[in-house]
């Protein structure tokens, strides 16, 4: 299947502008105005991609700051009226079992926890490793270096299972931030909010099965995708 890598920027003009507010709000100091701010990037990254009323998401995108996207998609982004042309290459990377490669991943990354009744429910990993951490919300500098420690050690396990399964083998894992977002459209109280986790990862990794570790990447790591998550950016090592 063939896939596109795209950049979509935001248009200079000013008719781009006068919406620049809504479309790239400031962002907030809390979790609320931060997923508003998601939304508003996903239904701006739609209009590239919306060329009927039927299509359902088949696209992955991140944000790169300054009114500017990477997508990965199924299909050509179509022109837009609020983007500049897409920037666009085929994306068929030509991979061998062995091959070093450096990495870039923006992910919420969950896994299964049992529950009292036997069933599963997913849970952010590292929400779920700062669960027990006394003091964690405790604003003093230490206890953010030790949130960033664990936030660190789940990230790198989850990308150790990630690659034991999708074929590939983590070498080097770095979280270089961890975010909590709220999902949009939340309305009340904030204390209670539905709420996701977003780790930004960069590292190295080796391929050991080119077609599944392609194939994965094609169709995006972790959940929230929707949000600008799951996207992974690679570069020859």
């Amino acid at each position: 299947m063939m896939l596109y890598l795209s950049r979509l920027t935001l248009r200079n003009d000013p008719q781009s502008r006068a919406l620049s507010g809504l479309i790239d709000p400031p962002e907030r100091a809390h979790a609320q105005g931060r997923g508003q701010v998601l939304d508003a990037h996903h239904r701006l990254i739609w209009s590239a991609f919306a060329d009927s009323s039927n299509r359902t998401r088949d696209f992955l995108w991140r944000s790169e700051g300054g009114g500017r996207f990477m997508t990965l998609s199924k299909r050509a982004p179509c022109e837009s009226p609020l983007l500049e042309t897409p920037e666009m290459l085929p994306f068929a990377p030509s991979l061998a079992a062995g091959d070093r490669l450096g990495f870039a991943l923006r992910v919420n990354a969950t896994k299964d926890r049992s529950r009292v009744d036997g069933r599963n429910r997913r849970v952010d990993i590292v929400m779920d490793a700062l669960h027990d951490m006394p003091g964690r919300d405790d604003p003093d500098r230490s206890r953010a270096a030790a949130r960033l420690m664990l936030a660190e050690q789940a990230g790198t396990k989850w990308m150790a299972r990630q690659g034991a399964v999708h074929g590939f083998a983590p070498l080097e894992t770095t979280v270089e931030d961890y975010r909590v977002m709220a999902l949009p459209g939340h309305r009340g109280r904030r204390k209670g909010q539905p709420q996701f986790g977003i780790l930004d990862l960069t590292g190295i990794l080796r391929v050991s099965d080119p077609a599944t570790f392609i194939a994965r990447l094609g169709d995006g790591f972790g959940r929230a995708k929707a949000f600008g998550c799951g996207l992974m950016l690679i570069r020859r090592a």
